[in-house]
């Protein structure tokens, strides 16, 4: 039955101008209907929020803020908006219809997509997420829902409904995480951030399952996949289809790093490492089938619908070698390698024409016919001679002269095999595996193998170790830095965040602990923070108003190092003592940590403001404001609110800061 016609807007007339055709699809927040645009006279998409959620200002705020916001985005691979407005108690987006299925079509009846197919797909996938980026906004939600497929091979990113400029917050006010939860990045389900690398890690999500037919975290319910994205990392796909090539595994392991900073920035960076693994692969591997792709029939797919395959890329098909004899027009068969036979000598003598001697004309014409017999004798044998040289030597240059064999360059580094092979005459091209005994960085194997045919200027294939695919964090405890950032480099890990801590136990300069820790097992190429100690943590020493030798002193005996600044500052103790220190008195520092001094030039002198004969409080703010402390002394009985006197008279010069008294005068 078609649900279609119980539609209460399919066949109506919206906002005057959108005919209703029929009903595409339905989700949370809208429906979506084909329609004609009757005032352009095409074919789009109208996308119809639920009225029940018309009333609701963040809804409708969140549907046009779509529009708007892929409005901005002037891309191939994005569904573009035509229009946004209302009718009544509907609020509807008009958009590009794209005749064709979503790739999640494709997976419900393939299962599994062969790895050309799958990066045919994602790489336009990337280019549009890439613009949206670069343009300051992030989808939140991708999926295979969200990615359509034209029946012409097209592939659009639709669905920015939850959409937001980067740096937004990405729940609603109650809570609630927006997005599918197959798909959200870590950071999503902790805090409700969501930049770039999120649309990352759900690209990488979707990767995954492109290539094994499944989703790689599953469980009985939402909360049980949100843990295993907070805590489990994202299996390789290889474990699910051991045919897939390593480099796969290593692009859905960059996209699905549980740490947004670990992962490629943008889509416009994981679009770059994708286009270098379908480089790096082979014909084979971008065509290996996975075990839980299924076929589709020929004509249709198993359901009987449209072939949604048909809008993949299919193989090249492979022609049948030629055979080694094809039949002629004469019944004769085509030898491809032939043998020249060459006319006997006597043969070729008896087939030259002569001309018959009159008996009258012998003598001397008989000498020179015979002498012109000899020579053309002699021709014929070193042309033969020629010719069997040259065909021979052709037939060595074809079979031979034309091949070198490799050079044996296993084990070697890669300088070194290129140098040797270039050497030869050879061109190199370089690619990377990973190797459980091979030395990372040397040569673990060559395509041709050493010892085979190539030709003078062929090219030879050497794949490089990454050293192990599974590395295990060493024990780097007590480690100086230098050498432990080595070590993890000589692993083929790399060295993440370096933090400074106190430690009472471990020496300045050495490591204290890793992370992750030590004997967690790791793919080459993951990046491991390192915690060094700063040292025992020592209170630092009180040393203004001492003289510079004494300070000096006294923080090098308590561990420090000490600097003294350039130049001198006003202060209340004497020219050449210690005016301030920095780090100050009460902090934490390691031994062998920087104190820095600087000494004082002595009090500044400033003039005394005359207060005499001022009230209490003006008194206060004269000599305040030029930088002095005040002191007040009033008379034992009955006070008047008026100076009698000051202890530096007016107009004197005192040092800024110091205390000035003033006496207020008595009634008696």
């Amino acid at each position: 039955m078609d649900t279609t016609l119980q539609d209460p807007l399919v066949g109506q007339l919206l906002d005057g101008r959108y005919q209703v055709q029929a009903r595409i699809a339905a989700g949370g927040m809208a429906t979506v209907y084909r329609a004609m645009d009757t005032r352009l006279d095409r074919v789009l998409a109208l996308k119809v929020m639920h009225p029940s959620l018309a009333a609701d200002a963040a809804f409708v705020d969140r549907f046009i803020r779509e529009a708007k916001s892929v409005a901005r985005l002037d891309h191939p691979n994005v569904v573009g908006v035509y229009d946004q407005g209302t009718d009544g108690t509907y609020v509807y987006l008009a958009m590009e219809y794209v005749a064709g299925c979503t790739l999640r079509d494709v997976l419900r009846e393939r299962g599994a997509l062969q790895p050309r197919a799958a990066l045919d797909i994602l790489e336009p996938m990337l280019a549009a997420l890439g613009a949206a980026h670069r343009a300051g906004l992030v989808h939140r939600d991708m999926k295979p829902e969200n990615v359509l497929i034209g029946d012409d091979g097209r592939v659009k990113v639709a669905d920015f409904g939850l959409v937001r400029t980067m740096g937004t917050h990405t729940t609603a006010s109650t809570g609630s995480v927006l997005g599918t939860v197959s798909y959200l990045a870590p950071e999503q389900i902790e805090d409700g951030s969501a930049g770039p690398p999120a649309d990352v890690y759900a690209c990488g999500v979707v990767l995954f399952e492109m290539l094994t037919g499944g989703k790689p975290h599953s469980g009985g319910s939402a909360a049980q996949v949100l843990y295993q994205h907070l805590h489990e990392d994202v299996p390789p796909p290889s474990t699910y289809a051991p045919e897939l090539a390593p480099q796969l595994d290593d692009l859905v392991a960059a996209a699905t790093a549980r740490r947004p900073e670990l992962r490629p920035q943008d889509a416009v960076t994981l679009l770059a490492q994708a286009r270098t693994v379908r480089a790096d692969l082979s014909d084979a591997q971008l065509d290996a089938v996975p075990p839980q792709a299924r076929e589709v029939p020929e004509g249709g797919s198993a359901a009987g619908s449209e072939d949604r395959t048909s809008v993949l890329p299919r193989a090249v098909a492979v022609q049948p070698p030629l055979p080694l004899e094809e039949p002629q027009p004469d019944g004769e068969p085509l030898h491809r390698t032939s043998r020249l036979e060459l006319p006997p000598a006597e043969a070729a003598s008896a087939a030259e024409p002569t001309t018959r001697l009159r008996p009258a004309a012998t003598g001397r014409s008989g000498a020179v016919a015979g002498l012109l017999r000899a020579r053309r004798k002699a021709v014929s044998i070193v042309a033969a001679v020629l010719l069997v040289l040259g065909v021979g030597a052709g037939v060595w240059y074809i079979n031979s002269g034309q091949f070198t064999t490799v050079p044996a360059v296993l084990d070697m580094t890669q300088a070194k095999a290129e140098k040797t092979l270039r050497a030869e005459g050879l061109n190199v091209e370089v690619k990377h595996a990973f190797s459980p005994n091979v030395e990372r960085g040397h040569v673990m194997a060559t395509t041709p193998e050493n010892g085979k045919r190539i030709r003078g200027t062929g090219t030879v294939v050497i794949t490089l170790s990454k050293g192990p695919e599974i590395v295990q964090v060493p024990e780097l405890a007590g480690t100086p830095v230098a050498d432990a950032k080595r070590k993890l480099r000589d692993l083929g890990l790399t060295v993440g965040t370096v933090r400074k801590e106190f430690s009472d136990e471990v020496a300045k300069g050495s490591v204290i602990s890793t992370d992750p820790a030590a004997g967690s097992k790791r793919r080459p190429d993951t990046a491991v923070a390192l915690t060094v100690s700063r040292g025992a943590a020592v209170d630092v020493p009180d040393v203004t108003g001492r003289d510079r030798a004494d300070a000096e002193a006294t923080l090098r005996g308590a561990g420090f190092d000490v600097k003294i600044a350039d130049g001198t500052v006003h202060s209340p103790h004497e020219a050449g003592k210690v005016a301030r220190q920095s780090p100050g008195q009460g902090s934490k520092q390691g031994k062998g940590d920087t104190v820095t001094l600087t000494l004082s030039s002595g009090p500044e002198m400033v003039a005394v403001p005359d207060v005499t004969g001022k009230s209490t409080d003006e008194a206060k703010r004269a000599l305040t404001g030029a930088g002095f402390e005040v002191e007040v002394k009033k008379p034992f009985l009955f006070p008047r609110d008026k100076v009698e006197s000051q202890s530096v008279a007016g107009g004197e010069q005192a040092a800024k800061g110091s205390k000035i008294t003033i006496r207020l005068e008595s009634a008696l």
